[in-house]
């Protein structure tokens, strides 16, 4: 039995022989995932054995005489080109990362980009001097907030601000979302915040040519931005600017919820769907002014020439938006659909796809870490997979009926509520896994306000791009105000739904790797075995229901302190000290309470006092949250797990875990299963010594141990 299912997959392997490429970046994006998984920084031996062996893989590759040797060897080499990629690519933007907090400091800088966020600003700064900073331990750039109203300075102008500066924060738990890794690679060596106002002082050097270039596009950006919020007014101006310029910040609190819990989210930043409607509407546009001249429609390629055009405008486009990195790989894979067409080549297909992921991945391979990347690709890798199945189906069934308005009407409905399912169940996995989120009704958003994005707004927001210039942009500001005001109107409705914006315990990183894997073996292989990816889907889904969430967990302020309680909610003791740690461990447990509805109270079995508090968790741990040393003696005696803010480990030897201050400067968060033996993970144990942990500049390892 085993023999003929083995023979039979070997059939349908070779009947899907053409598709054998596409799984090439799958292997290049595994070797990268390694590289970032490992606990320790590899050194360049290893990154140069990674390299030799890509180059014997490839030379294996080619002179293999069986396809299918053939192909294991070139999947070698992609996963070995992946891990010495990402190994090259860390090195390369390499700078230094402040290794402890300083301030207030006097910081002398150019301004690289500002924007206003609320009642304050947040700028991103090149300095030149950092107090006493000795030059080769200075960042390369700082990211710093404004708390206060100020007047934001133009990018490209010299400052002088006072300044508190600190590394960039670490995962708030054991798993969570790295940003300093993330600020790593934007080489982002501190973040911190101002005391006063900044003070324009004079430039100390000239200004590099790509340094001026970038300073005139955001004064660009802010022009275009302030000029459509003149004419679009209210609310609807701010994301109608939003959707050209990519300026966010001041959109409405209230707004940004409803979009989020109704699945639309998406919208509003700037990724594929926009440049994909304005790509589309400047190759529709040129082509149908073409048209209207039959001597040049009968004479030249108008095709290629409106694909020349669209790629001009979406880089345009991408330009004045900020240049995102979701904007950028939305454009690498629009440009390659528009330079498919020059060639005479299928615009879209899974070989564009994946073209475009080896570029991007070529170029940044960290990208593919981050939830942006995941979830464009995912979408369309599962939209053109669906547009396959859908064109082998008219081709096997082929419809002759009248191509009437209505058939045309529900066809167009139809599609828009298929891709929205496609592209939710995609993309749910990795915005589970990363947000924490789901959003149950985000079909009937999408069905009612992506007609509305595709018809009225994105249209009349690259017409008014175009006709900017000539001052001609009025009216077609004023339709799309309308449609967004319409689409918010939708964001909101759907918003107010009982059950909008669940929501759900994050899933652990394995089932979200299993049902990824799943999803690619349906997507990219065409034969019927394709379905044995329901396989990994299962057991990954599956794996959802049993995953073991922590029952301790302690952030690295030392003061924030969570247990897991007898009914399975998250319960806070004591007081919180970092309330978007708190935040982040509710989210990821699934749990929608608010802070102050999650503290533990006297009814739950908690005692505190002012030294403290003792509070039983599972299994009938008893564990003591001490915050003075007198409190220690009765409690290192009674208690199996002890955390406490004073040095404790030279005489607190009953409990079978303690936790004390050095413990939390030196893990950065501990996570704690009340198992028999005790678990423990840390965060920089998690993230090991790598760049970007701060490992590599002080003796941490993350560790702690048991009694």
């Amino acid at each position: 039995m085993l023999g003929g299912a083995l023979a039979a997959c070997r059939r349908q392997a070779l009947a899907d022989r053409v598709r054998w490429v596409l799984w090439l970046p799958v292997a290049m994006g595994a070797g990268i995932s390694s590289y970032f998984a490992l606990a320790f920084e590899p050194t360049w031996a290893a990154a140069s054995a990674a390299l030799a062996v890509m180059l014997a893989a490839a030379l294996a590759a080619r002179r293999a005489r069986s396809s299918a040797w053939r192909m294991v060897a070139a999947l070698l080499a992609a996963y070995a080109l992946g891990f010495g990629l990402a190994k090259v690519r860390t090195e390369s933007v390499r700078a230094p990362v402040l290794a402890r907090k300083i301030g207030p400091v006097r910081v002398d800088a150019r301004v690289v980009g500002a924007e206003p966020r609320g009642n304050g600003s947040r700028m991103v700064l090149a300095p030149v001097r950092i107090g006493r900073q000795p030059p080769d331990q200075m960042p390369r750039f700082v990211r710093l907030s404004v708390r206060a109203r100020s007047p934001v300075p133009r990018p490209g102008s010299w400052i002088r601000v006072t300044a508190v500066l600190m590394p960039p924060p670490g995962p708030t738990m054991p798993g969570d979302y790295d940003f300093g890794r993330w600020a790593y690679f934007q080489q982002f060596g501190a973040v911190g915040y101002l005391y006063g106002r900044p003070h324009a002082i004079a430039s100390l050097r000239p200004a590099r040519w790509h340094e001026a270039l970038y300073a005139r596009l955001e004064d660009l950006r802010s022009g275009m931005t302030q000029h459509v919020r003149s004419i679009v007014p209210g609310r609807e101006g701010v994301i109608a600017a939003a959707l050209i310029t990519g300026e966010r910040a001041d959109i409405d609190p209230s707004d940004q919820e409803a979009f989020r819990d109704s699945g639309l989210m998406h919208v509003l930043s700037i990724s594929g769907l926009h440049l994909a409607l304005a790509g589309g509407f400047f190759f529709w546009t040129v082509r149908a002014l073409l048209a209207l001249f039959p001597s040049i429609v009968l004479r030249f390629p108008v095709k290629k020439w409106a694909a020349v055009a669209a790629i001009a405008g979406s880089t345009f486009y991408l330009l004045i938006s900020g240049c995102e990195a979701p904007a950028v790989r939305s454009w690498i894979m629009l440009t390659m659909m528009f330079l498919a067409v020059l060639v005479d080549r299928p615009a879209l297909s899974m070989r564009s796809v994946a073209v475009a992921a080896v570029i991007i991945m070529l170029l940044e391979p960290e990208s593919i870490t981050e939830p942006g990347c995941e979830m464009s690709f995912a979408a369309v890798v599962g939209l053109i997979a669906l547009a396959e199945w859908e064109q082998a189906n008219r081709v096997a069934h082929p419809d002759d009926a009248p191509n009437t308005l209505f058939r045309r009407t529900r066809r167009y409905l139809t599609g828009i509520a298929v891709t929205s399912v496609v592209a939710g169940l995609a993309t749910a996995p990795i915005a589970i896994f990363h947000f924490d989120r789901a959003s149950p009704f985000g079909i009937i958003a999408n069905l009612a306000a992506l007609p509305v994005v595709g018809v009225v707004i994105m249209p009349m927001a690259t017409a008014a791009m175009v006709l900017m210039p000539f001052g001609l942009d009025k009216w077609p500001l004023i339709a799309m105000g309308k449609g967004v005001g319409a689409m918010m109107g939708i964001a909101h409705w759907v918003a107010s739904l009982p059950g909008a914006g669940t929501v759900v315990p994050v899933w652990p990183l394995a089932s979200m790797i299993a049902v990824m894997v799943g999803g690619l073996w349906i997507a990219l292989w065409r034969q019927s075995w394709r379905w044995l990816g329901a396989i990994p889907i299962c057991g990954g889904l599956l794996g959802t229901f049993l995953a073991n969430p922590p029952d301790l967990l302690v952030g690295r302020d030392g003061q924030t302190i969570a247990m897991r309680a007898q009914d399975g909610k998250l319960v806070f003791i004591g007081n919180i000290g970092d309330e978007y740690a708190a935040g982040s461990w509710l989210r990821r447990a699934g749990d929608g309470r608010n802070l102050d509805d999650a503290l533990l109270t006297q009814a739950q079995g908690v005692r505190c006092d002012a030294s403290g508090c003792l509070a039983h968790g599972r299994n009938g741990t008893l564990l003591a949250v001490d915050r003075r040393a007198e409190a220690l003696w009765d409690d290192c005696a009674a208690a199996r797990v002890v955390v406490t803010t004073v040095p404790a480990h030279l005489w607190c030897h009953g409990p079978a875990l303690v936790i004390d201050r050095y413990d939390m400067a030196r893990a950065g968060g501990v996570a704690v299963w009340f198992d028999e033996p005790i678990r423990i993970k840390t965060v920089q144990g998690e993230r090991g010594r790598r760049p970007w942990s701060g490992a590599a500049n002080h003796s941490i390892d993350g560790s702690l141990e048991l009694k």
